[in-house]
């Protein structure tokens, strides 16, 4: 993220948002107490559909805050963007001060096929549904990269990174050259381990067991497993039958 630029355009929607008593008009009775925004609503709607975007990556619940919405249908956006700007300030010395400056993992970051899977769902907070989107995204793609519609999951996994030699119309994956080397089997069993691991302990579960919502850190760490994965599927080289 950019966080000067986020940091400009949460200082401007404070700003806009700002509440204050409209000047008088010479002739005309105001209503007493009457308040507006320092911005006209259209500029503050604008930059609201940037600010959202930004919220949703600084404060993911934000939607759920509780806000004065009864006094303007900005106050929940504004309220989110004053903590947002002193998150997106303080984040260094949070950090320093409670605990372990650790390197974090943005799920923006894992394998695209992982995260435009769980994108949408993950931004309003469904973790679960969001993974089990990420699994489904990254076998489809496997399926579309040996062009394999009549298996899946655990067993396409299986078939597509055998050691075996690859079948009409069933082609296999491979992570390096078929050199007969140790590292050579050691590769393709350790992706297909890793395919079975992900698809019977994590997407199993969560197809029979009852709907509860995974916390957002064990969801983050299903879908690194995952993007392990499909970055071994996406960097494969594709074997066919001769």
């Amino acid at each position: 993220m950019n966080i000067p630029w986020a940091l400009e355009e949460l200082t401007k929607f404070i700003e806009e948002t700002t509440m204050s008593s409209p000047p008088r008009t010479p002739g005309i009775i105001e209503l007493s107490g009457r308040m507006v925004t320092r911005a006209d609503d259209d500029t503050i709607t604008k930059r609201a559909q940037i600010v959202e975007q930004i919220l949703d990556r600084v404060i993911p619940d934000w939607r759920a805050i509780e806000s004065r919405v009864n006094v303007n249908r900005w106050m929940r956006h504004r309220d989110a963007a004053i903590r947002a700007k002193t998150e997106l300030e303080r984040q260094e010395e949070v950090e320093a001060k409670l605990g372990e400056n650790a390197p974090k993992l943005s799920a923006a970051e894992l394998h695209p096929w992982v995260w435009s899977g769980a994108k949408s769902l993950w931004q309003s907070g469904h973790y679960r549904s969001a993974v089990e989107d990420a699994l489904k995204k990254v076998n489809a793609e496997a399926q579309n990269k040996v062009r394999r519609r009549d298996i899946s999951e655990t067993k396409l996994f299986q078939e597509s990174f055998s050691e075996n030699a690859p079948l009409q119309g069933k082609p296999r994956l491979r992570r390096m050259a078929n050199d007969g080397s140790d590292t050579y089997r050691s590769l393709q069993r350790g992706a297909m381990a890793l395919a079975e691991g992900i698809y019977a302990g994590i997407r199993n579960p969560l197809n029979h067991e009852a709907p509860a919502d995974l916390s957002e850190q064990v969801a983050l760490e299903y879908l690194a497993a995952l993007s392990v994965l499909a970055r071994w599927v996406d960097d494969a080289i594709v074997e066919e039958a001769t």
